[in-house]
């Protein structure tokens, strides 16, 4: 019997480097977006991160 789980495994945060991998930017571009509202992010354990859901949205388009 399989359970299917759509979203199973994948970080569900992730780092300012590998937002900005994910994304083709540069990790500056990555804190300016932040900075200036245009990117989600939140503390986890005091480290500054972006929701995956937030990476979709932007690769999806980005109008909030």
């Amino acid at each position: 019997m399989q359970k299917k789980m759509p979203d199973a495994g994948g970080p569900a945060f992730y780092t300012v480097a590998d937002a900005a991998w994910i994304l083709g930017v540069d990790p500056d571009r990555v804190h300016r977006a932040i900075r200036i509202g245009e990117l989600h992010a939140v503390r986890r354990r005091s480290r500054l991160v972006i929701p995956a859901a937030e990476l979709r949205r932007v690769l999806a388009g980005g109008a909030r």
